[in-house]
């Protein structure tokens, strides 16, 4: 079973329905989001977390927001013009657009979806200036769907992909949570994974624990044990020890932004990983759309990288594991240098030894 991590139930009028990701893997539990409040703070609070998954949902947030504008005092009014409800209309959407946004700083397809939706919004007001509101925000819902449904092929042609780098037999390291609940599909990292198990591929995933909040440990190692797939759960700390022993034949993660270079940004302890893995010439892969990519940004030191809630790290579930008052250093994310990579896994194909001008060309292919 592949988990369904998000869905858009009904027309415009409709829901948000998310599995709560920080239930997991104690209790499957779906909810609603029926306002962009609603979903600013599951995005905040990792309810609803992965690069592509937010960047759906924030879509489909979109949506959430022109029902507020159709329930606007100004569109009901019989003296406004087509025009004039249109422009609240997009005036609501644009205002939603920068608060979404600001909801985690890291991953880039939050960005990219948001402004997809506001122009294709902005474009069709630009050539129906006469269109009622009701059509507008059938145009954001029909937009949100495209963005849902690309997603969807996207995760497979990354499996497809992908599937190659799992050997018969091997053993595969990946760090954080990359696979269903991370997208619309069936993942990113895991989708390779999925492909191979597809096949009858017999492997080995050995996941991370993820500290400070336990992806590998309650999300990966759940999608995985659910797809039948041979999972071991690992502490960070171990992986070194693994590499070392020759039971660690590939890394695959995801990625939340990656730099014009092939710099990439994911889950606080990735670089850790790369660099063990460099060390003993084990092959060390990115998988990732091409809406990861952010061009504008030429290196990793441009990345904004977000801090988060020290108790996070001082407390594990309501037990306090760290002296009152310790100061504590908390980003969600880290860089790992293009150097590290092997290659970038995308749904356009795979990008060896990445660096800028690999990039560009792969990108305009």
């Amino acid at each position: 079973m592949i988990a369904q991590t998000l869905k858009w139930v009904g027309d415009v009028d409709g829901f948000l329905e998310l599995i709560d990701q920080r239930r997991l893997p104690g209790e499957l539990v779906k909810f609603q989001c029926r306002d962009t409040e609603q979903l600013y703070e599951a995005i905040k609070t990792l309810a609803v977390r992965g690069a592509p998954a937010i960047g759906v949902s924030a879509a489909y947030g979109l949506v959430l927001s022109m029902q507020t504008a159709a329930s606007h005092p100004q569109a009901s009014l019989e003296a406004a013009t087509h025009s004039q409800r249109l422009e609240g209309g997009l005036e609501v959407l644009r205002k939603s657009c920068e608060y979404l946004a600001s909801s985690r700083p890291t991953a880039v397809n939050l960005f990219w979806a948001l402004e997809r939706v506001r122009q294709r919004a902005e474009e069709f007001v630009a050539g129906k200036p006469d269109a009622k509101l009701q059509e507008l925000r059938e145009v954001v819902l029909t937009e949100a769907n495209a963005i849902y449904d690309e997603d969807v092929e996207m995760c497979r042609r990354i499996g497809e992909n992908g599937e190659k780098y799992i050997i018969e037999g091997s053993g595969i390291l990946t760090h954080c949570n990359a696979g269903a609940l991370a997208t619309a599909g069936q993942g990113t990292a895991l989708s390779p994974m999925f492909e191979a198990h597809k096949k009858g591929r017999k492997f080995k995933v050995y996941a991370d624990e993820t500290r400070p909040l336990l992806q590998g440990t309650r999300l990966t190692a759940w999608e995985l044990k659910q797809a039948g797939i041979d999972v071991v759960v690992i502490c960070d700390n171990m992986a070194g020890s693994l590499m070392k022993q020759g039971r660690i034949n590939a890394v695959i993660t995801g990625a939340d932004r990656i730099a014009a270079n092939g710099d990439t940004a994911n889950k606080i302890g990735t670089y850790s990983v790369s660099v063990l893995a460099k060390e003993h010439e084990i092959p060390f892969y990115i998988a990732a759309p091409s809406s990861t990519f952010d061009l504008s940004i030429k290196s990793g030191d441009e990345i904004p990288i977000e801090q988060r809630d020290a108790k996070e790290v001082i407390t594990l579930g309501k037990t306090q594991i760290a002296p009152e008052g310790v100061n504590v250093y908390n980003p969600a994310f880290d860089v790992t240098d293009a150097a590290n990579i092997t290659a970038i896994i995308t749904e356009k194909g795979v990008i060896e030894n990445p660096d800028t001008e690999s990039i560009s060309k792969h990108l305009r292919s």
